[in-house]
């Protein structure tokens, strides 16, 4: 999650020619391509890094940014503009320019960069951090409670509260844990996507949660009671007589945690799946010939 270096990523160094970064990638790209590695979410990240970085080191203007200012090369153009400015503040100014004050810079810059020119020698503009992005793969059964997890990011463990009900999918920022500002600027945001792995019986749809049942067929023939679970509990269920195969019901406020609003909840949907019996007895067999007659 910190800052990648794309020399590294390519497996190179910065003395790299063009063609070095041309073999680097090549290979690594083939290495790492989604047809040679399906369904492999590492190899799917590090070809998307892969590009990324020869996006970047084989062009050479971007090259050449990224090794001056790092991080913040997509900032190059503003960084030079200001301190062009900064030096021509610095100058003797004869004439006069209407429209422009000082003062009228300063708001300007500030309202592009979120920083204030200095007016001091040596110091320009501030920039924001880069922001980062992660993703975090947690159980079906983590997200069905609100849980506290550690994460390293920058070198540094930060403890971050995890809220029932978060969705697959779902980004939450976390404030101030991207990358460092520039020139005294604020650091950028961590912004976490969750990747919910549903190793359980239920299927999830938001809120609300699905569950198929066997049922004997006697017992849906003349009815009774089954015990059956929800997603962290046991219940009694009275099965009506004549019950139907493919019949749904819906116990209300059984389902998943609503994220962000405490003590609410989905509801869960139960499907009877009728089993017929097997391996019948001449018995057995007799009464439903009888049972038939009737009919």
């Amino acid at each position: 999650m910190a800052f990648i270096d794309y020399y590294k990523t390519l497996g190179i160094n910065k003395d790299a020619s063009d063609n070095d970064i041309k073999k680097a990638y090549r290979k690594l790209a083939r290495k790492y391509h989604p047809d040679l590695n399906p369904n492999d979410k590492e190899a799917e990240k590090r070809f998307k890094e892969v590009n990324e970085a020869n996006e970047v080191l084989s062009n050479p203007e971007n090259r050449k940014k990224y090794d001056q200012y790092g991080e913040h090369w997509k900032h190059a153009d503003e960084i030079e503009k200001a301190k062009q400015q900064q030096q021509y503040q610095q100058e003797p100014v004869y004439g006069d320019f209407e429209g422009y004050s000082g003062e009228d810079f300063s708001d300007f810059f500030e309202s592009m960069f979120g920083g204030r020119a200095s007016s001091d020698r040596g110091s320009f503009v501030k920039f924001r951090g880069q922001d980062f992005n992660a993703e975090l793969q947690i159980n079906l059964q983590d997200a069905f409670k609100t849980h506290k997890q550690t994460l390293t990011v920058n070198n540094k463990n930060i403890r971050i509260t995890i809220p029932a009900g978060v969705e697959n999918g779902q980004t939450i920022k976390i404030k101030g844990h991207g990358g460092k500002g520039m020139n005294g600027g604020p650091n950028g945001d961590l912004y976490i996507t969750f990747s919910i792995v549903n190793n359980t019986k239920f299927k999830r749809d938001h809120d609300n949660l699905y569950l198929t049942v066997d049922l004997d067929l006697y017992k849906a023939m003349l009815g009774g009671s089954i015990t059956i679970d929800t997603f962290d509990s046991k219940v009694k269920l009275t099965v009506k007589p004549e019950t139907q195969n493919g019949t749904t019901v819906k116990l209300k406020g059984k389902g998943f945690p609503k994220y962000k609003k405490e003590g609410e909840f989905g509801d869960l949907y139960i499907t009877y799946n009728i089993k017929l019996p097997t391996n019948l007895s001449e018995k057995e067999k007799q009464l439903f010939k009888d049972l038939d007659e009737l009919r």
